[in-house]
This record gives C-alpha cells, sequence and structure tokens, in this order.
C-alpha cells in the first residue's frame, strides 16, 4: 500500500521507507519517466510515485483551472481518475533550462461515454531549489480553437470544462 506525507520528512511507498530528500527531479529524463508511469498502468492512472516530488506550495494551470496546493492537486488528480477509463500518455520531446523542464506530448483517453481520443500538448515544470515542483503548467487545446469563436458558446464550452473536466 502506497502512504505518503507530504509534509512530513518520511515517506512508505510501495512498503520501503523513502527520506524526503529522495523525491527530488535531477534530470528531465527522470521526469518523463515518472511521468510516463502516471498513465501506462493497467487501467486508472496511479500518480502515487509522483505525488512526492511536489512541492507542498505547487501552483498547476491549465486551460480549464487553476489549483493552488498539495492537497487540491491531489483531489484533481483523484477526480481525473474517478472519470477515466483510460489513459495513455507518449512524452515525445523534453529540454531542460536550468530549473524549468518543458515536456511535449500525445494523450489518449478515453471517457466513459465517448470514444478514444487524442490531445496534444506540452507541460513547463519549475522546479524550486530543492528540486521539488513548485508549478506545472499545461498547455493545450481540448477541444479546438474553433468552440471558442463561436458566438454565445465559448462561454458555456469553458463552464463545461470546468464542470467535467476541473
Amino acid at each position: 500500500m502506497t502512504e505518503s506525507k507530504i509534509h512530513g520528512i518520511t515517506y512508505t511507498i510501495k512498503g520501503r521507507q523513502c527520506s524526503n530528500m529522495e523525491y527530488t527531479i535531477q534530470s528531465k529524463e527522470q521526469l518523463k519517466k515518472l511521468w510516463t508511469d502516471i498513465y501506462n498502468t493497467e487501467g486508472k492512472p496511479d500518480w502515487s510515485h509522483i505525488l512526492p516530488y511536489y512541492d507542498d506550495d505547487i501552483y498547476f494551470c491549465d486551460s480549464v483551472q487553476k489549483i493552488y496546493g498539495i492537497e487540491d492537486f491531489k483531489a484533481m488528480t483523484e477526480r481525473l481518475i474517478a472519470r477515466s477509463n483510460d489513459l495513455k500518455m507518449d512524452v515525445k520531446h523534453t529540454a531542460r533550462e536550468g530549473n524549468i523542464i518543458f515536456l511535449e506530448w500525445e494523450m489518449s483517453l478515453s471517457f466513459k461515454k465517448y470514444p478514444n481520443s487524442s490531445v496534444y500538448g506540452s507541460s513547463r515544470v519549475t522546479l524550486n531549489d530543492e528540486g521539488k515542483i513548485i508549478e506545472q503548467r499545461d498547455y493545450y487545446d481540448l477541444w479546438g480553437d474553433i468552440f471558442d469563436n463561436i458566438p454565445h458558446f465559448g462561454k458555456a464550452y469553458r463552464k463545461f470544462m470546468h464542470k467535467k473536466f476541473g
């Protein structure tokens, strides 16, 4: 069983204890592996192995929502797990400059009543001085710019997205 205390020093992950210092991002390759392992599990995505790498004060932002703090971030991941039948992530490219790592990805997803779809995007991950993820900004256009340009539909589209995915 996975158990972690984000505010604590010691974590128990898959039955072994680890010090807080073990949960630092050292390279773009390490982050790519952690990121890929979230989604390429059997069935539902699993964030348990990567959550200790996030700072307690994580700021997350994408086209649907803004989240402050690890507890709200965990809640967001749990909502995504509950809604998703299958998520797969293929990280195409990574780049690093200083404390910023970019990942370009293709995510295939299947929601309960809809066919599989691909979403293409990128994530900018900012590390703090301790090597923890302090900010994550995801860039993608889930349905396309077309919906935003239809009169009176753009606001309803954003409200729907927040209700269903945020």
